[in-house]
């Protein structure tokens, strides 16, 4: 039991976990779910384990709960005549070409703390200065000998999503998917995908940061402080992004109650299209064409004539520049290794603005680090997947405190009427 029933205050206006469940339709541990996320509030009952809620606030949310289900939120409604479902969600909001994890300007977050720093407060709310991620032995063994047994051309995404399974196998307490339960394997799993990438120069050191670890998974060249400084500020800025295609992925996996790995896995096999986090590496080989003509005319140019849209240019969530890519520019301003790259993106957004007013996202950013940095192509996609990881465990632990399968919409049939002869 959860809590005993209390009474009423003088007010008459509290509500038991009880009553304020069944008013909004959904358990009680939804109902701490909502408070964790700061859209409820409650007081503790003097002597009982229980809470009381403002009965104003949960008939508020209630009404916002249908409000929502009538616009495509669940089963029915908009969804069924075919309107994309609008997902309720507390971890990102994308607004006035700004964007916020939890409230707090995103940038900012980035700016002062680390990536694990930024993923506890996606997860908690809660801010754990000095927080560091440790992968378990036996799960690290496992990654890198699945990893291991790959053919050399495997792609990011690939290596990630074997991991990620072999991570789940050496775990049997995998389908726990108390907040706890998920919590826990989510700071394990991150640095056990780390580990897991076949590394390129000597990376192994105490109290390393997540950074510091994958940089010599990415680069032939030894760590040094500012591009690692980059590479943590991208991590903290792609942990989250809405609801981008993968995470919608991860949030279908987790309402059917998928456990995380393979909720993680979901992603992981969206990640890998063109249009979403393989795209760093179209801009990163336009960037070296552009770096060996001298000029982005050509190049632009060639594209626009092979019918192609130009990468790295214009996000649909975002009017002006992407402030991902700002803040990263901002910071590979003061990486001198970085500035040909730079140079040349900025030649790309200014030729292109000939054709089109689009403006620099976040795989141009990531293009400059990955193609000043002795990385290869496909490293902006590991960077990717490694910070979005953090952000599909904060949506598939929002997702377990929904309504199982309510992410379940009815398809349109447009084939021939029945009855048919058999063929």
């Amino acid at each position: 039991m959860l809590d005993q029933e209390p009474g009423p205050d003088a007010s008459g206006r509290r509500l038991s976990t009880r009553q304020a469940a069944d008013l909004l339709g959904v358990k009680p541990e939804t109902v701490y779910a909502y408070v964790s996320r700061g859209r409820l509030s409650s007081r503790r009952v003097p002597g009982t384990r229980g809470s009381t809620f403002d009965a104003d606030e949960i008939e508020a949310l209630a009404r916002s709960n249908r409000r929502e289900s009538h616009t495509g939120g669940g089963v029915g409604g908009a969804e069924d005549r075919g309107a994309a479902p609008a997902v309720r969600t507390g971890v990102t909001l994308i607004e006035d070409d700004r964007f916020y994890f939890r409230g707090v300007d995103a940038v900012e977050l980035a700016a002062r703390h680390s990536y694990e720093e930024v993923a506890e407060w996606l997860w908690t709310g809660r801010m754990r200065a000095g927080v560091a991620f440790d992968a378990p032995r036996a799960s690290v063994e496992a990654a890198r000998r699945a990893v291991g047994a790959l053919p050399e051309h495997t792609g990011p995404a690939d290596r990630l999503r074997v991991a990620t399974i072999a991570c789940a196998v050496t775990d049997p307490l995998r389908f726990d998917l108390s907040e706890d339960a998920v919590l826990g394997t989510a700071r394990t799993l991150i640095p056990t995908l780390v580990a897991a990438l076949p590394p390129k120069v000597p990376t192994h050191r105490d109290g390393a940061s997540l950074a510091q670890r994958l940089w010599g998974r990415l680069s032939w060249r030894p760590a040094a402080e500012s591009p690692v400084h980059v590479l943590d500020a991208a991590l903290a800025l792609l942990v989250d992004h809405d609801l981008a295609a993968s995470t919608l992925a991860v949030r279908v996996a987790a309402s059917a109650r998928a456990h995380p790995y393979a909720a993680v896995s979901a992603g992981l096999g969206v990640v890998e299209g063109h249009l979403h986090g393989a795209a760093g590496g179209l801009v990163h080989r336009l960037l070296l064409d552009v770096l060996d003509r001298g000029s982005a005319g050509p190049v632009i140019a060639e594209e626009l004539r092979a019918g192609r849209r130009v990468p790295g240019l214009g996000h649909r969530l975002y009017r002006g520049e992407d402030p991902r890519a700002r803040a990263l520019f901002a910071l590979l301003a003061d990486v001198p290794a970085a500035a040909p790259a730079l140079a040349a993106a900025r030649d790309v957004e200014r030729t292109a603005a000939r054709h089109a007013p689009l403006h620099a996202n976040v795989d141009l950013a990531l293009a400059v680090l990955t193609a000043s940095c002795g990385m290869e192509p496909s490293a902006s996609e590991t960077v990717f997947a490694i910070a979005r990881t953090a952000g599909w465990i904060a949506h598939a632990q929002e997702e377990y405190g929904e309504r199982p399968l309510r992410m379940r919409p009815s398809g349109h049939y447009v084939g021939p009427r029945p009855p048919r002869p058999l063929p």
